[in-house]
């Protein structure tokens, strides 16, 4: 995986597959390296034997310059709330201009506040260095909370509340991802702790599960294999790589009624994909 050319390009990536079997590249993965460091707009079927130019968000504001000829794990998720907004302004943009097209200032605002209320000073504005930084916090969340035989997703309260869940089709995919995903919970948690939250419930998760079932949707022809559905409900945001009818994965975000506001509220309710949903 690398830049699109020797010129670059920030919401671009090229990545070819060579193995015989298709590749998940997760919304939210970031990738470290080449000329700024970027994390993925949308989850991504990348087919067998293929190259494919995929959309990007720069999550490295201050630097244009190689580090490296191509990218890394760099074995984070982006920041849950950094994450939610970035599939805000991603799916405002496949309404307007069917383009998996992120709003870049609005990721790098977020990635600084991020960064002020973490009290972590990185020189390139890199969400990387924030998360590095409380490494040794994160790392106790991880021990607290191991990947369970035959876990493909988790749902994540935050203060007593609902904040967001990831689902995958294999638990074989998940066991990889669990550390990455957990972290970027854990970060928002650890940014948000205060007074004593109120006890976490069974009931706050069957209710977060109840609206993302009942949330309007949307069907668009994905970047790589399969469709990607975008799902707009009561306070929660969602998205879903589909492919042969099957969920590959599936992310759901709080969100406050404010950030409901504006084209996002018109989207029509399509119900042909209701009955294959995970959930």
């Amino acid at each position: 995986m690398g830049e699109v050319d020797e010129g670059g390009s920030v919401p671009e990536l090229k990545v070819e597959n060579r193995g015989e079997k298709p590749v998940l590249l997760m919304d939210g993965e970031e990738l470290a390296g080449a000329k700024q460091n970027r994390v993925l707009n949308t989850s991504i079927l990348v087919p067998a034997k293929s190259q494919l130019v995929i959309p990007v968000s720069c999550t490295e504001a201050g630097r244009w310059h190689y580090e490296s000829r191509y990218f890394e794990d760099s074995d984070n998720v982006l920041v849950h709330s950094v994450r939610s907004r970035k599939a805000q302004t991603v799916t405002e943009s496949l309404e307007r201009h069917a383009e998996f097209q992120s709003d870049q200032a609005l990721v790098w605002d977020e990635i600084d506040r991020v960064a002020e209320r973490a009290g972590v000073h990185s020189p390139t504005g890199a969400i990387r260095d924030v998360i590095q930084a409380r490494g040794k916090e994160l790392e106790e969340y991880l021990e607290a909370f191991p990947c369970r035989k035959g876990q493909r997703g988790l749902l994540v309260l935050i203060n007593g509340r609902a904040a967001g869940m990831d689902v995958l089709s294999r638990a074989s995919a998940y066991k990889v991802l669990h550390p990455k995903l957990l972290k970027s919970y854990a970060m928002e948690a650890f940014l948000t702790q205060g007074r004593k939250p109120p006890k976490p419930t069974p009931e706050k998760a069957r209710e977060f599960l109840s609206r993302a079932v009942n949330c309007e949707e949307r069907k668009y022809r994905s970047v790589g294999l399969g469709w990607d559905y975008r799902f707009l409900g009561k306070r929660m945001l969602g998205s879903a790589l589909v492919y042969r009818k099957a969920v590959v994965h599936a992310a759901f975000f709080e969100m406050a009624q404010a950030e409901r506001a504006g084209r996002m509220a018109g989207l029509n309710s399509r119900r042909g994909f209701r009955g294959e949903y995970v959930l």
